[in-house]
């Protein structure tokens, strides 16, 4: 990529976030923009800055990370969010993934898949770890309080179930219309009505709940 990617850093942690700063320097198209110790003031960086990608911590003072997520999709939906934490919970994992963030990833995550998520999400992808994807076929019948309650899935078509599957794999918009034999028009018209029909608004939150109402094959690409 020849456009630079900016990003704004929401943690409590002043060694998490100069970490995180240490590591975009290296990468000449990575800049990070802003930082934030709590949601409250993430929210503030977001609309003074307007940064392509917000990397979001969940638990803060102030406001925790969930809260400023919807706040941020609601105001600011074109700013990719992923979710860096140590909190390695399934509750806490769809909840903020049906909220609108597009990744979600632990502290202890590699330089390298650190890099490669926000390169993606900054291009309208969604990046989930292989791990953070099964955890999520995994749980199939859990149900947790975050995905209850959605309606519409069972109105899916064939296609659109095919189509979600593709993103579950980790497929972009180009794979799954080649695999399809379908236009990338096409496939992003089905992913705006798979996510009209499933009640989010990104392509991590409709694996979540996609795999919560046994859409999704288990089968690893």
């Amino acid at each position: 990529m020849t456009d630079m990617i900016r990003i704004l850093v929401v943690d409590d942690h002043a060694i998490v976030r100069d970490g995180i700063k240490l590591i975009m320097e290296t990468v000449d198209e990575l800049e990070v923009i802003g930082e934030a110790a709590n949601g409250r003031k993430g929210l503030e960086q977001a609309e003074a800055l307007k940064p392509d990608v917000v990397l979001m911590d969940l638990r803060m003072p102030e406001m925790d990370g969930l809260t400023a997520i919807k706040h941020l999709r609601e105001d600011h939906p074109e700013i990719a969010i992923i979710i860096l934490t140590t909190y390695n919970e399934d509750d806490l994992m769809y909840q903020g993934l049906q909220l609108g963030a597009q990744g979600y990833l632990l502290k202890d995550v590699d330089r390298q898949t650190l890099i490669r998520t926000i390169k993606a999400v900054a291009q309208g992808e969604t990046l989930l770890q292989p791990e953070i994807l099964q955890r999520i076929l995994n749980q199939g019948g859990a149900q947790p309080s975050a995905v209850r309650g959605k309606v519409g899935f069972s109105n899916l078509t064939e296609r659109e179930i095919e189509v979600l599957n593709g993103v579950a794999a980790g497929e972009r918009n180009k794979e799954i219309a080649y695999r399809l034999g379908i236009s990338e028009r096409t496939i992003k018209a089905h992913l705006t009505h798979i996510f009209n029909k499933l009640g989010v608004d990104s392509r991590a939150g409709a694996v979540a709940v996609g795999a919560e109402n046994g859409l999704l094959s288990s089968k690893k690409k």
